[in-house]
C-alpha cells in the first residue's frame, strides 16, 4: 500500500498510538472508521507499522565500521548498569563521539541503524538501550513502549547522562561529544544539553520535548533543533524555547521541514519523508563535524 492511500486521520491515530495514548487494539478499532472500498482495515493499519528489515541502510557487517554491544556502570540510573550499541569507524581514531538516543520504546533496529550511519560518517556512536536494566528491547515496539512507561523517568534520563559520559571518555573518543535523538530521544537530547553543560559540545534533537525555559541558560552546547511541520504537540513548545535560547545567548539554529509529520526521519514507517530526512541528516552530520573536531 502506498502512503498516499492512507487516510490522514490514520496518521493522527498512529501518532497517538506511538506516544502511548491508545494501545494497538484501540488503534486498529479506530482505523476501522476510516476504511474505504478496496482497502481493508487491517491493510491500512498494518501499513503504518514499522518494517525494520526493509529500512536498514547500513548493514551491521559493513566493512566501514565495527559494532559491538558494551556494558558500563550507570550510577543513579535504573539499575546501576547499562548496555548500549557501540559503533566505531574502521581505523585507529580517535573519533568525535556521538550519543544516539531512541524513541519511547527502547533500542530498536532503526536506532541501531542510525548509529551505524553516524559511524560511517566518522563518529564513535553509542546508542544506549534504556530498557537494558529490565531486560532490554523485547523485539517489538509495542512491548518496548509498555516497558519504557514503567521506568522512573528521572533514572532513565540519568542512564542517558551516564551513557553520554561513557562514550565521551571512551579510549577511542577525541573528547568531544555530540548528542542526537528522536521523539523521546529528542527531548532527552535537550535534557542532556541542560544537565551536561560544557561537557556537551553539540546537540541535535529531532522533534523532541523542549526543556523548561528557566533551564535553558544552563546550555553551553551549540544546538540544531529539527522540527516537522505537522507536529502540533511538539511545535507548541517552539516559541518559548526559541525565546529562551535567544535570551540566554545560546548558539542555535532551528529547521522546520515542510510537509513532514512527527517521525519523518524514521524510514521504517510511512511517516518517512525521504527528501526531508536526507537533508536533516546531512545538516546533522555537518553540524557535528563543525563542532566536534579536535
Amino acid at each position: 500500500m502506498k502512503k498516499d492511500d492512507i487516510d490522514e486521520r490514520v496518521y493522527k491515530l498512529y501518532d497517538e498510538y506511538c506516544h502511548g495514548f491508545i494501545d494497538r487494539r484501540q488503534f486498529f478499532e479506530r482505523v476501522a472508521a476510516f476504511a474505504v472500498s478496496g482497502i481493508s482495515v487491517f491493510a491500512m493499519a498494518e501499513a503504518m507499522l514499522p518494517n525494520y528489515a526493509e529500512a536498514q541502510l547500513v548493514s551491521f557487517t559493513d566493512e566501514r565500521i565495527k559494532a559491538t554491544y558494551v556494558e558500563y556502570p550507570s550510577p543513579g540510573g535504573t539499575s546501576g548498569k547499562m548496555r548500549g550499541y557501540l559503533v566505531r569507524p574502521s581505523g585507529d581514531g580517535p573519533f568525535p563521539a556521538v550519543l544516539v538516543m531512541h524513541e519511547n520504546r527502547g533500542l530498536n533496529p532503526h536506532i541501531e541503524d542510525v548509529a551505524r550511519r553516524a559511524a560511517v560518517a566518522g563518529f564513535l556512536a553509542l546508542a544506549p538501550d534504556g530498557l537494558s536494566p529490565i531486560g532490554g528491547y523485547p523485539g517489538n515496539d509495542d512491548d518496548g513502549r509498555e516497558m519504557q512507561r514503567t521506568l522512573d523517568q528521572g533514572k532513565l534520563l540519568q542512564d542517558m547522562v551516564n551513557s553520554a559520559m561513557y562514550v565521551k571518555k571512551h579510549e577511542l573518543s577525541n573528547g568531544k561529544l555530540g548528542a542526537t535523538g528522536f521523539c523521546w530521544g529528542g527531548g532527552a537530547t535537550n535534557h542532556l544539553a541542560v544537565v551536561l553543560g560544557s561537557d556537551l559540545d553539540a546537540g541535535v534533537p529531532f522533534y523532541g520535548r523542549a526543556p523548561n525555559s528557566d533551564d535553558v541558560g544552563k546550555i553551553s552546547a551549540a544546538m540544531m533543533i529539527q522540527y516537522a511541520e505537522e507536529d502540533e504537540r511538539v511545535n507548541a513548545m517552539r516559541a518559548d524555547y526559541e525565546a529562551a535560547l535567544k535570551a540566554n545567548g545560546v548558539r542555535y539554529e532551528m529547521h522546520t521541514y515542510p510537509g513532514t509529520r512527527h517521525g519523518f526521519h524514521n524510514n521504517s514507517t510511512p511517516r518517512y519523508n525521504a527528501e526531508a530526512a536526507d537533508l536533516a541528516w546531512e545538516r546533522t552530520i555537518e553540524f557535528f563535524a563543525e563542532h566536534l573536531s579536535s
